[in-house]
């Protein structure tokens, strides 16, 4: 009995911070007025910081960080390029590849690409707004979380892998448009895909290019 009630009081602590991660979003009053002509966007590399116990070279950290920054790019491209197929989205996004070939070109890399403004980096890539975000991380979530952890582990949710947050800037006026903001815990997913599959899937009514969350805004 005594079991039974810690277990429903878990749950019952568990629960609300699921219906949290909607206070997390944030969309800006002007986004039809922004966003009436965009038909293409382009996903950026994210900005990440790694918080590690072990001890690495700077040279060592730099490359870790970029790569879990391009896994993030990888897997928004992998998540809206199965909506697309499915004709779920009200606008296009430009390949990553394309997107980090042009950036390449122009001697842009993850190094020094915050250094350029979004309505830079618009015109660059000629698209119409930018996919961006920032990632904060104490493991290497590209390459997946730890598997060994207990049932109490999974109820309680131990978010405490970090945080990412997804947004969406105009090209145009470079104003922020959409933006989204999400703990990182063992129930988020094993790893950088499954996190964002998650996440989106979660946003999906308050995404604004999806054509239900269009719908929903009008």
């Amino acid at each position: 009995m005594r079991i039974t009630v810690i277990l429903v009081l878990l749950l019952f602590t568990a629960f609300p911070q699921i219906g949290n991660a909607q206070k997390d979003i944030f969309l800006s009053n002007r986004f039809e007025q922004l966003s009436e002509d965009h038909k293409i966007l382009a996903i950026l590399p994210f900005f990440s910081r790694l918080d590690l116990d072990e001890e690495l070279s700077e040279s060592e950290l730099k490359r870790l960080e970029e790569k879990e920054g391009y896994a993030v790019q990888e897997a928004l491209e992998h998540y809206f390029g199965r909506g697309r197929k499915r004709k779920k989205f009200t606008v296009e996004f430009q390949n990553a590849d394309d997107t980090n070939a042009l950036l390449r070109r122009n001697n842009i890399d993850y190094s020094n690409i915050d250094r350029y403004t979004i309505k830079e980096l618009s015109e660059l890539l000629g698209v119409d707004g930018i996919i961006s975000g920032n990632l904060d991380v104490n493991i290497l979530l590209s390459d997946g979380l730890p598997s060994d952890y207990s049932f109490l582990d999974y109820i309680l949710g131990d978010a405490n892998y970090g945080r990412i947050g997804i947004k969406i800037s105009d090209g145009n006026s470079g104003k922020l448009l959409w933006k989204y903001e999400q703990e990182i815990s063992r129930k988020s997913g094993k790893n950088t895909e499954e996190l964002i599959d998650k996440m989106m899937k979660k946003a999906t009514r308050k995404f604004p290019y999806d054509k239900e969350g269009r719908r929903a805004l009008r």
